[in-house]
């Protein structure tokens, strides 16, 4: 009996390391635009970057850039800003631009041949007014809660990008709110974390968006937030900013151009 007990151990332990081949399904890579045009309330807001890089299958570690593009926005006044890529990084780099709040601006990218647009206007975003926090706050009672309280403009629809980003090793903390039902008034960014301790830090980001930008990205964070199964369950869609290929539509691209105002409170834990 022993050694029929020891026997199933073995063939156990040697049929856990057996490799298995698991096909991914892969598609031809597609042009990922991240054009986010950021002013942050206190500068000139003129220097300002896009990031341009390619899908990558699912198990691959590095995301390809996408490199010798042309990239330019430009206002409607017909002010022209003409980005320019930093070695080979897919990053393309402007010093010259320039801000103005509900200005609309159109950026074209052209790559490997194809051209893609997108239209957006720079959005406003009122100040951070204070930060208050609780230590024993969260489901558990052990958790850091903190609120960032801002005014609400009045007689205005308005939208809210939140980025919350702990002195931690962990991922930025990213939330939308609307103002629908608060229009006016007093309101705040939220944000939990169970590791955070006094004296650490938060850097505490609200960016005024766009209504189509805020659904975007609500239906986005609601995607890939904790709860919403593992990596090989199916996705319900595909999520589309407001990027075109006017070359060749079926060829979409990912990503979103976006501009914000952007107010900064960079808050210490007590």
């Amino acid at each position: 009996m022993k050694k029929l007990i020891y026997i199933l151990i073995i063939i156990f332990a040697y049929s856990c390391e057996d490799v298995i081949d698991l096909e991914v399904p892969t598609s031809e890579p597609k042009l990922v635009i991240d054009a986010s045009i950021n002013w942050f309330k206190g500068t000139f807001g003129n220097e300002q970057s896009i990031k341009l890089s390619l899908t990558a299958p699912f198990f691959e570690d590095d995301i390809p850039p996408a490199n010798n593009a042309q990239v330019i926005i430009t206002d409607e006044n017909n002010n022209t800003y003409n980005f320019f890529e930093e070695g080979s990084s897919g990053i393309y780099i402007n010093n010259t631009f320039q801000p103005e709040i509900n200005r609309t601006y159109n950026l074209t990218v052209i790559y490997n041949g194809e051209t893609y647009v997108a239209t957006e206007t720079l959005k406003s975003v009122s100040e951070i007014d204070r930060v208050e926090q609780e230590l024993d706050g969260g489901f558990t009672g052990d958790e850091t809660e903190i609120k960032a309280f801002f005014t609400d403009p009045v007689d205005e629809e308005n939208y809210y990008f939140f980025e919350f980003i702990p002195s931690l090793p962990v991922l930025p903390t990213l939330d939308t709110f609307e103002d629908e039902f608060v229009n006016g008034n007093e309101i705040f960014g939220f944000y939990v974390e169970e590791d955070l301790n006094p004296g650490q830090n938060v850097i505490i980001r609200n960016y005024g968006v766009s209504e189509r930008f805020y659904e975007f990205m609500f239906i986005l964070l609601q995607q890939t937030d904790d709860g919403g199964g593992g990596p090989f369950e199916t996705q319900p869609a595909t999520v589309r900013g407001n990027c075109i290929n006017q070359t060749n539509p079926d060829n979409f691209p990912l990503g979103y151009f976006r501009l914000s105002e952007v107010d900064e409170f960079i808050y210490t834990v007590q």
